[in-house]
């Protein structure tokens, strides 16, 4: 009997501690969030761009890159450049950005477009390029963004690590 009692004990100890499992865990519900940028930009061929914001592009980056050689800035009128951008690039600015690259990099010599994307939300051009420098060491970027209006919104030069083979 006593052996009866033990038993259904332990059982209804048991079940009273997979009934409070049960309650305490609570399905959530998983909420699945769709990413809209992947579907707003778009990978463009490099013809496909217009004509004049990919001039744009081209002309403002190199003439900001070329500011390093030549240690005078031109700087961007209202017509080239939004507010912003004409606020954050000063002479103190580039010229001590131009310093460092100077150092690492060398002389500038050009730039080659990589990739052009289009937002279609902001309409958008974002325009990669590849600086080419004197030193070979280490390998820089260049991205242009130009906006709807045909103005440049936002413009930097980032040193990229070499992807492994």
């Amino acid at each position: 009997m006593k052996r009866i009692i033990l038993f259904c004990r332990v059982l209804l100890i048991v079940c009273f501690a997979s009934s409070l499992t049960l309650v305490s865990c609570k399905s959530k519900k998983s909420v699945v969030k769709k990413d809209t940028t992947t579907e707003n930009i778009t990978l463009l061929k490099l013809t496909d761009a217009e004509i004049v914001k990919k001039k744009r592009a081209d002309d403002l980056g190199a003439r900001l890159l070329e500011t390093c050689n030549v240690s005078r800035f031109r700087g961007f009128s209202i017509n080239e450049a939004t507010d912003k951008v004409r606020k954050n690039a000063t002479k103190e600015k580039i010229s001590a950005v131009c310093q460092k690259i100077n150092q690492r990099n060398g002389r500038f010599l050009g730039i080659n477009i990589i990739e052009i994307f289009y937002n279609k939300k902001s309409k958008e051009y974002n325009f990669r390029y590849n600086i080419d420098y004197e030193k070979k060491l280490y390998k820089r970027e260049l991205f242009v963004t130009i906006n709807a209006e045909n103005k440049v919104s936002a413009i930097s030069t980032k040193e990229v690590t070499p992807k492994p083979m």
